[in-house]
């Protein structure tokens, strides 16, 4: 058989790549014949620098950025040379773990860190960039990234604007030639799976406002910055991106990926899937592996292991996939319906979830059901 395997990780356990691994070497040991690949997976959130660097022979790059309150904060990047790009999680330099609970105001916090990240990247030759924009900790519609980018943002009396969410409200005109000059030769995919507008009873402020600390008054004042900053960027790049879907995300930075740097916004799995460059080996594969830590209701939503699955039925019909995951809800069942014909949980005794979240337990427990299932398949 053709075997292709792509695990999500079991957060808090294994890798992507490390589940990957296991299985195919629990297959090979009791059918040598087998033919088997190993992908990375992931969906765009976090775990995706993880995922595509070790999955796809990158490298970790470490660097020091500024992070959401203004002080420095160890971040990092993934090299992926097969990609000649660099992958980034905004949440390593911008995001809301980065804040502690009773310091939480979107008013406060800054993007700027995420742009220090992507000039770093810059000047270390990368020009495509894979971006996910989950979990962060600002609602400054880029301000703070841009400026980082030599964008220039100025205040009625000439002088230049800070950089956090505040600060917005102080924006009267935007030069945009002052940007890095390298940015134009610059390619940006964001991944991106919501898809509320920038402003109004959807957008950044009213829906995820409250999650970054900020009251009703908050909310308000900001939804109205922000609005008023998309007219002067509009006017400043010709690019209207404020009802762009997504425009949204990440407190504005959506809108800002897309209207000065015009970056393209999908869905986290779609990007991460052509990334991989995994359709080939699905084209002619009769087995599919995916799987996470856990599979639940929220799986057939687009997660990682339900988005490869329907790529696989659309490459190949014939394919089947198989789901392994650490537990199943009684609610995940839908899978079944979104490309997962059968998932397995691989528990074999009772035990603590502390000790089911071993690496060493959960790849033993992986071996035992994949070579349970394989001897099936081989009846």
């Amino acid at each position: 058989m053709n075997i292709v395997i792509a695990i999500d990780s079991f957060k808090g356990s294994i890798s992507s790549i490390e589940a990957g691994n296991t299985v195919r070497e629990a297959i090979l040991a009791r059918y040598p014949q087998e033919q088997v690949q190993v992908f990375p997976l992931a969906d765009g959130g976090e775990g995706t620098v993880d995922a595509l660097t070790q999955g796809l022979g990158g490298s970790i790059v470490p660097v020091k950025v500024t992070g959401p309150l203004g002080k420095p904060v160890k971040s990092r990047y993934g090299y992926i040379p097969v990609l000649e790009a660099a992958v980034i999680e905004m949440a390593d330099a911008s995001g809301l773990t980065l804040v502690p609970v009773e310091k939480r105001n979107p008013l406060y916090t800054t993007t700027y860190g995420l742009g220090e990240l992507i000039l770093t990247a810059i000047d270390n030759g990368c020009r495509h960039f894979i971006i996910g924009i989950g979990g962060s900790a600002t609602n400054d519609a880029g301000l703070g990234m841009l400026t980082a980018l030599g964008y220039k943002f100025y205040q009625e009396d000439g002088s230049p604007c800070d950089v956090y969410g505040k600060n917005l409200q102080d924006v009267v005109r935007i030069d945009t030639t002052s940007c890095h000059p390298l940015l134009k030769e610059c390619q940006f995919e964001i991944a991106c799976d919501v898809t509320n507008p920038l402003c109004g009873p959807q957008g950044c402020s009213a829906i995820y406002g409250p999650q970054k600390g900020a009251t009703p008054e908050i909310i308000q004042r900001m939804d109205k910055d922000i609005a008023a900053f998309a007219d002067l960027a509009e006017k400043a790049t010709g690019i209207k991106g404020d009802k762009l879907p997504g425009a949204g995300a990440a407190g504005g930075l959506g809108f800002a990926f897309y209207t000065f740097l015009q970056g393209t916004l999908t869905p986290g799995i779609e990007l991460v899937l052509k990334s991989i460059k995994i359709k080939q080996a699905l084209e002619t594969a009769d087995i599919l592996i995916t799987g996470e830590g856990r599979m639940d209701g929220q799986t057939a939503m687009g997660k990682a292991p339900v988005g490869i699955a329907q790529l696989a039925k659309k490459a190949n019909p014939q394919c089947r996939t198989i789901g392994l995951c650490g537990c199943a809800t009684h609610d995940a069942e839908p899978v079944n319906k979104h490309g997962i014909d059968a998932y397995f949980p691989i528990l074999h005794a009772p035990m603590s979830v502390e000790e089911a979240m071993e690496a060493h337990i959960t790849k033993q427990n992986l071996t035992q059901t994949i070579q349970q299932i394989m001897n099936l398949l081989h009846w």
